[in-house]
């Protein structure tokens, strides 16, 4: 007997009306993650000489990677506060307020002194601006998501949620490719002293461009549901924490592995190679932007694939991967010149697609429609605090007090481990829960 499809019973959305929300979840994701991205390479390069100066280049870097902390410890903020809007007003007014939060303070990044025109107030502001767009970021992901696999069939969740997860590539390879180009085509001087803040300031121009497309875009045929039926949580974080923990378990230990594995290729590896492997920041950083262009076809080819395939037991053989990569690119990336890094860079980038590509279906399907945003929020902002933020400041921490790579090859092993418990404490997807309620009829109302 023929099985029914996925989409079966669920009303037919405008084919229109889909590539529009695909569009805003990648265009929006991407202009926001340059704006993340372009202080995370700039955290390497330039903030510790201009606003934490100091002898040791390493030494130096400590106190700028602890600014880059501070954007994923405020994300829980923005979880929590925005997640709870999603649940409760919509996907799309939150979004539009994330995208413009998020702007602005990367903008005035772009504008303010340094430690040597105005002392400790220089990087006193940075922490609180960085605080303001980690609060953004916090409440950008879970709606990003939604705003895009909400409106497509949930049997083909897998490529659709895959948009939001493109973003991070994009918006990392603007970010690098801007700050690559302008090192390379200014003196050190110049770029130092103007040269990083242009990056920084052209995100108004992206931001007003990603509010252009979201603000023409309705909400998602799966909130219009909830609303309709009534059946919007009063207090979906509370209920959530209440009732919810292992799905949000499950969630948050997902993503350890792909956080700190992002923050090993995208961040660290440009100190790394600057002051261990004798590269230029140039050289660094196009291995990088070259990762991060092969991440923009193997990011939704993951997602896709994750929808033919069981999407736990993919994640889970890119996860085991993870674990293991970072022992094979230590022991090349030292004796091998730029090929090499370009090449393991790649390979640690791609094996990350893998695991990023089918996450954001993953962590959505582990909670009810109506408390998806706040719960996806959650976990992901939540895994951002012990996955990515203490990251590249515990990859410089190991390397410089062990002297050597074995402590922060297994530091990326043991978040593996703990990413597979996650895989086995989570759910496969039940499309039912779409289809039901977009095909209940409008005077079911429940308390």
């Amino acid at each position: 007997m023929p099985q029914p499809s996925p989409s079966a019973g669920i009303k037919d959305v405008d084919r229109r009306s889909l590539v529009r929300a695909y569009a805003a979840s990648l265009s929006g994701t991407s202009l926001e993650w340059y704006d993340f991205a372009v202080y995370s390479a700039a955290a390497a390069l330039v903030f510790p000489e201009l606003f934490f100066p100091g002898g040791d280049p390493l030494t130096g870097a400590l106190p700028a990677f602890s600014t880059y902390a501070v954007g994923f410890l405020s994300r829980p903020v923005g979880g929590v506060v925005f997640g709870r809007l999603g649940d409760r007003i919509g996907r799309k007014k939150v979004l539009v307020v994330t995208l413009l939060l998020i702007g602005v303070t990367t903008f005035l990044i772009g504008l303010l002194p340094t430690y040597a025109s105005v002392g400790v107030a220089a990087p006193v502001v940075l922490v609180v601006l960085r605080f303001a767009q980690g609060v953004g970021v916090g409440g950008e992901w879970g709606g990003a998501v939604l705003l895009s696999s909400e409106f497509g069939d949930p049997g083909r969740r897998g490529l659709w949620a895959s948009a939001a997860q493109v973003g991070p590539a994009a918006g990392n390879l603007l970010a690098n490719g801007m700050l690559a180009l302008l090192a390379g085509t200014l003196s050190e001087g110049a770029f130092l002293a103007w040269g990083w803040r242009v990056a920084f300031l052209l995100s108004a121009v992206l931001i007003a461009f990603g509010l252009w497309i979201r603000l023409k875009l309705e909400d998602t045929p799966v909130f219009k549901a909830i609303e309709t039926h009534g059946e919007r949580p009063a207090a979906p974080v509370k209920e959530i924490l209440a009732h919810q923990r292992r799905p949000l378990a499950a969630a948050i230990l997902s993503r350890l592995a792909p956080d700190i594995l992002y923050a090993l290729f995208t961040v660290f590896v440009v100190t790394y190679g600057t002051t261990e492997l004798g590269l230029t920041r140039g050289q660094v950083l196009a291995a990088v932007l070259i990762a991060s262009g092969c991440q923009l076809v193997l990011i939704p080819l993951a997602g896709s694939l994750s929808d033919l395939v069981n999407r736990r037991a993919l994640y889970a053989v890119a996860a085991v991967l993870a674990g293991l990569w970072p022992f094979a690119f230590f022991t090349l990336a030292r004796p091998g010149g730029v090929v090499t890094l370009v090449v393991c860079t790649v390979v640690g980038l791609g094996i990350h697609a893998f695991m990023y590509g089918p996450q954001a279906a993953y962590i959505t399907e582990q909670f009810s429609p109506r408390l998806r945003y706040a719960g996806s929020s959650l976990a992901y902002t939540f895994a951002g605090v012990i996955g990515g933020a203490l990251a590249p400041l515990t990859f410089t921490w190991l390397l410089v007090s062990t002297g050597g790579w074995v402590a922060p090859a297994c530091y990326v092993a043991v978040s593996a481990l703990l990413t597979l418990l996650g895989l086995a404490l989570g759910r496969d997807p039940d499309h039912a829960e779409d289809r039901e309620l977009l095909a209940a009829p409008p005077d079911r109302v429940t308390a």
